[in-house]
């Protein structure tokens, strides 16, 4: 339906405008539409695909990988380049992005590192080759097209049992990205923190993701048992997620070189997935 009314908003200012009518004979609002929710492979789920993915070719293993291990949108994993790619510090430097074989600034028009998991920096090196600049080519050494990334994708989540209609948006390639922000807030990570990593332009879109972290609702629920003397005393205020967690000055987080951010509480860090 609204559709139909942009359309119909369209058509009404261009005959004011052509003088076909004098003005506007109403306004057209657009009707309100609810938030679905954002589709995306659980944790075993997403295993399932990786195997899967694994089994069919290097290719698509590395497609699934840097979306759901690297955040990924398909044309900065089409027009991703071997001079992106740190092996060594196991980072890459996501810098461009590939529409139809224009090569244009990522969505949101800046750059962005995010570190590798051991997983698909293994990928990556296992993959290695001279034959191009870019990481993803056919057969024929041509650059994937969206349309190839797209199927293969989709071949890999058919393989895993992951079809449409076991679940709505299952398959494709988005779906792995949306996987890569929701595993991470449900390990607890910042949403600052995922909003870099994804290359959000705002937080809002971050916070579509939030709901899964645990850690957060679990924070905000224990500043109800802090007794008020203690908070008084001079403890600090961690930020979990996006709820704020009291803590002593000592449990501080820590950032390494490497990119690579966790609680010296023995949690495991949030990047390795």
């Amino acid at each position: 339906m609204n559709n139909v009314l942009a359309v119909l908003s369209v058509l009404l200012k261009k005959a004011v405008e052509w003088e076909v009518i004098e003005r506007m004979p109403c306004s057209v609002k657009l009707l309100p539409v609810p938030k679905g929710s954002t589709a995306f492979y659980d944790f075993d789920e997403y295993e399932r695909l990786v195997e899967a993915a694994r089994a069919h070719d290097p290719r698509t293993l590395l497609i699934v990988l840097l979306g759901g291990e690297a955040g990924l949108r398909c044309g900065e994993m089409i027009a991703l380049e071997w001079a992106d790619v740190d092996l060594v510090n196991r980072q890459v430097c996501v810098r461009r992005s590939d529409w139809n074989g224009n090569v244009t600034t990522p969505k949101g028009g800046r750059l962005r590192h995010v570190p590798l998991t051991r997983r698909l920096a293994a990928a990556l090196a296992e993959h290695r080759h001279l034959r191009s600049a870019r990481v993803l080519l056919q057969d024929d050494g041509q650059p994937l097209t969206r349309q190839i990334v797209q199927t293969r994708a989709k071949r890999a989540a058919r393989r895993a049992g992951l079809a449409e209609g076991m679940k709505p948006g299952l398959g494709g390639v988005h779906i792995l990205r949306h996987s890569f922000c929701s595993h991470l807030a449900m390990r607890g990570a910042p949403a600052r923190a995922i909003q870099e990593l994804a290359g959000h332009k705002d937080l809002a879109m971050t916070q579509r993701y939030m709901h899964l972290s645990p850690a957060a609702l679990d924070a905000a629920i224990r500043l109800l048992e802090e007794p008020a003397g203690r908070l008084q005393a001079g403890r600090g205020v961690q930020d979990f997620g996006d709820v704020g967690e009291t803590a002593p000055r000592d449990e501080k987080r820590s950032i390494n070189p490497g990119g690579k951010l966790a609680v010296r509480q023995g949690f495991e860090p949030w990047v390795q997935l």
